[in-house]
């Protein structure tokens, strides 16, 4: 069946990130930003976390939302294609009424719809513990790299240090 969030104030990180997860989101147009605030927490975004963003935004809004963390308000929201109306719960109901949300699932096929429009963030959330994986062997491998390097540095400087020039 269709979702909607309805957004009545500040929705950040995962509260945004839920938000995304529904169908629709209608926005209070007089309170609140929708951010993704993890650069300013240095906080990395994981491939089933960014993928939601991607799929649902424009390029040029998902790298605001992604390497800027701009704030949104509602116009701006609305604006930019994050939300798709704003408004209360009357608008809301106002909303599901004028798109005949609630006739949509009678078909049974609304499910297997929505599966395929998110391919890719299904196969990020279904393949999590596989990809963690290979993100804990890939630091590994970063930080075994980093640390032959400060090594021959420091060998370096002690043979510069001993050097007769």
């Amino acid at each position: 069946m269709p979702t909607i969030a309805l957004i009545n104030g500040h929705a950040f990180a995962g509260g945004f990130m839920l938000s995304m997860y529904h169908d629709y989101r209608i926005f209070n147009p007089s309170r609140g930003f929708l951010c993704l605030n993890e650069l300013d927490l240095g906080v990395p975004l994981k491939p089933p976390m960014s993928s939601i963003f991607r799929q649902k935004t424009t390029p040029q809004t998902y790298r605001s939302l992604v390497i800027e963390a701009k704030r949104f308000s509602g116009k701006e929201a609305l604006e930019s294609g994050i939300v798709d109306g704003l408004g209360g719960l009357e608008e809301v109901l106002g909303f599901v009424k004028e798109r005949g949300l609630v006739d949509k699932p009678k078909m049974g096929v609304y499910g297997v719809l929505k599966r395929e429009m998110f391919r890719e963030t299904l196969g990020y959330i279904d393949g999590y513990e596989e990809s963690e994986k290979t993100d804990e062997e890939v630091e590994k491998k970063e930080m075994r790299s980093k640390e032959e390097g400060e090594s021959r540095v420091a060998e370096w400087k002690r043979n510069a240090a001993k050097a007769k020039l």
